[in-house]
Parts: structure tokens; C-alpha cells; sequence
């Protein structure tokens, strides 16, 4: 569970932050800047851009770490959130993208996220049939899980990605 989180590493992790402790922020840098960076990087299409938001996101997190409530989902998807809004606030201001690129940057900061916060065996469903080109039936037998689960996995984790096309608050 290296790139993900669990629900106690979470809580302890906030409150680790609550109490000022440095090596807490430098854990969570390792375990979570790469999401954040590449959900940035995915709306910016620019590496500095993306390093100032990662900055931001983890400042943020850094000096308001009660603002994150574990009741409402995981410190990865909450952190995720934060990429993405500033991101695609970042691309709105800069004045030089179209309302098309904006939109376009919004959907696909989106799906990262869904994606980035959706269970794990959503995810590796996806990821099997998507990326390694799987049909369901080898989705089912890489993952160990019956043709009715790969299917049903697939299919719930294709409904939350389809999600991403209907705008979100704050990115219209």
C-alpha cells in the first residue's frame, strides 16, 4: 500500500501534522507528492506549474492539516482535491488558456482524481483491462476474482469515471 493510504495512517497522519511534526510532512511528501504532481502536471501540461501547485497543496496541508476530515474520505483523495482546484484556478488566471482548455483541464483533473480516490480494486480492475489491455476474463484471473466481480468492478469504476464529464463546483 505504498502509493495508497488507509484510514489509520490517515488519522495518524493528521494528527502527527496537528502537532508539528516535520518527518510527518516529509512521509507524507514521499508517499503522496507524485499524485499530487501529476495531477497537477495533467492540467498544466507544465512542470514548474505542477511543482508550485505540489508546493501549495503540501504548504496547505502543512499549516491547515484539521481541514482534512477522515470521515469524508482519505487524506490521498482529499489532497488530490486541492491539486486539482489549484490547478486548474492556476490555468484560469493565467489568462492565456481558452474556455475550452480550462474545460477540457477541469474533466481531466476530474477523472484523475476519481480515479485517484476510487477503491483500489476498482482501480486495478481499470488499470488491467485499460492499460494492460485485458479482457474481463484475464482481468478476472490476474486479479483472482470471479467474471462476475471483474465485470461489476469494471463496470462501477467505468460509471465514476463517466462522472467526470459533468462539471464539478468551482471548475465551471
Amino acid at each position: 500500500m505504498a502509493a495508497g493510504t488507509s484510514h489509520r495512517w490517515d488519522r495518524g497522519m493528521r494528527q502527527r501534522l496537528a502537532r508539528g511534526e516535520e518527518a510527518a510532512l516529509g512521509e507524507l511528501y514521499d508517499r503522496l507528492a507524485p499524485t499530487v504532481h501529476s495531477l497537477a502536471h495533467r492540467v498544466l501540461e507544465d512542470d514548474s506549474g505542477a511543482d508550485g501547485v505540489t508546493r501549495e497543496v503540501f504548504a496547505h496541508v502543512w499549516q491547515h492539516p484539521e481541514e482534512f476530515d477522515p470521515g469524508r474520505g482519505t487524506l490521498r483523495s482529499w489532497m488530490a482535491g486541492l491539486a486539482s482546484e489549484r490547478a486548474v484556478r492556476r490555468l484560469r488566471e493565467g489568462g492565456g488558456a481558452s474556455e475550452e482548455r480550462i474545460r477540457a483541464a477541469a474533466t481531466a483533473a476530474r477523472a484523475d482524481f476519481i480515479a485517484t480516490s476510487m477503491p483500489s480494486s476498482l482501480r486495478e480492475a481499470l488499470e488491467s483491462a485499460y492499460r494492460r489491455r485485458r479482457t474481463y476474463r484475464e482481468t478476472a484471473r490476474e486479479l483472482d476474482v470471479t467474471e462476475d466481480e471483474a465485470r461489476r468492478r469494471l463496470r462501477l469504476g467505468l460509471q465514476l469515471l463517466s462522472s467526470a464529464g459533468t462539471p464539478a463546483e468551482g471548475t465551471r
